[in-house]
């Protein structure tokens, strides 16, 4: 990958298939040219939003919705990686540079691996990236150093072992949504910083087995995962839940014996399936191929699944990019029905903007009652599918 890519469509080279716009059907060129105007419309929206004084946005997390923001902003199909940023994306580049901090994270206070991971992606989606290599570098290292290893160190003896929560002022928690997302910036961290010459060279590396054998043990899995919250319901096979010890979604019943089962849910399981990924699982892995199963059985573009309307926008953000990295154009049922998830979901959202250019989400919970949150989640989600395309 070459640095000029970098500021391109969420790192295009990230993966390899793509397509003219004049080889495509016309029902794809019409959406795709949708998908321009709807950005147009969303990113007028987010312009309107940011603290003139700040250059931040979001009140409850300005860094890592600035992050998300910016990253949005990288992600409009209109943008050449030629083009100079606006003076407000500048802004907003600087606002996340301020808040480095001494030990390499980017945050304010709170949940330091949460905004780290976003802002990290951002700074290395910018179009000239090199300008923050420092920062990148320590963001990584950061982001490295909070992995997970209790108990006997150097050994997966712990559930929580190898896996990533939102920071120190949540204790001891590791979660599979803050390993998405931190495994995801180091991904593409890592793309960028590999053309940088010895760059990597004495850095520090994640313990990806100790990552892999963490995202296994939030799988509901039988066959490799021996958490005692495991479903033995075929239908929840190949699914996830949010961790080893907890969950934010549904149980099951208790059995005669009083056993709870963890059910799976949509979003989560779609982080899972990239966190598998990106970790260096290969889509013939059983683990990938049990997610992919669960999650073309439970395909639907109208809630998350078993979760209702609660987190719909982190679902459709989280879908988006997982199918992406995983190279599937299309899903597939049991039943031989194939799924157009490209075709559906970007229907699907370019429905549901608002007349201001924004998206929301009225089941308020992980903060979707914010529009420049759920705005950005729509905006990388688009990306995704228009760049696939």
């Amino acid at each position: 990958m070459k640095n000029l890519l970098i500021g391109t469509a969420l790192i295009a080279t990230l993966i390899t298939k793509s397509f003219a716009q004049s080889t495509l059907p016309a029902a794809n060129v019409s959406t795709k040219q949708e998908i321009q105007l709807s950005f147009q419309r969303a990113l007028g929206f987010l312009k309107t939003k940011q603290n003139a004084e700040t250059g931040a946005w979001g009140d409850a997390e300005p860094v890592a919705f600035t992050a998300l923001v910016l990253a949005s902003h990288m992600a409009d199909p209109a943008r050449k990686p030629s083009d100079p940023l606006s003076p407000e994306l500048e802004k907003g580049y600087a606002f996340l540079i301020k808040n480095v901090q001494p030990d390499g994270g980017i945050y304010i206070k709170a949940r330091a691996n949460y905004n780290t991971a976003l802002a990290l992606m951002a700074l290395v989606l910018h179009p000239d990236p090199s300008k923050f290599d420092q920062a990148i570098l320590g963001a990584r290292r950061f982001l490295i150093s909070r992995q997970m290893d209790l108990d006997e160190k150097g050994k997966a003896d712990n559930p929580l072992d190898g896996g990533i929560g939102y920071g120190d002022d949540k204790g001891f928690h590791a979660d599979l949504s803050n390993t998405h997302f931190t495994l995801e910036a180091l991904k593409y961290a890592e793309a960028y910083l590999a053309d940088r010459g010895d760059a990597l060279k004495n850095e520090p590396k994640l313990n990806f087995a100790a990552a892999i054998a963490f995202i296994e043990r939030c799988q509901n899995l039988p066959e490799s995962n021996k958490q005692p919250w495991v479903s033995t319901d075929a239908k929840e096979r190949g699914g996830f839940i949010y961790g080893p010890t907890e969950t934010r979604g549904p149980k099951s019943e208790p059995d005669a014996n009083g056993r709870v089962a963890m059910r799976s849910y949509g979003s989560i399981s779609y982080a899972g399936m990239l966190s598998f990924i990106y970790a260096g699982l290969s889509n013939e892995d059983p683990r990938v191929k049990a997610a992919v199963t669960w999650l073309s059985e439970n395909f639907t573009v109208d809630e998350n699944p078993a979760m209702g309307q609660e987190g719909k926008f982190y679902y459709f953000h989280t879908m988006a990019k997982s199918l992406r990295a995983a190279k599937l154009d299309a899903l597939k049922t049991k039943d031989g029905k194939v799924i157009d998830w490209k075709g559906q979901l970007s229907s699907k959202l370019l429905n549901l903007q608002k007349a201001d250019g924004s998206w929301t989400n009225e089941a308020g919970r992980w903060m979707e009652s914010d529009p420049v949150l759920v705005t950005s989640y729509v905006l990388l989600a688009l990306g995704h599918v228009n760049s696939t395309w």
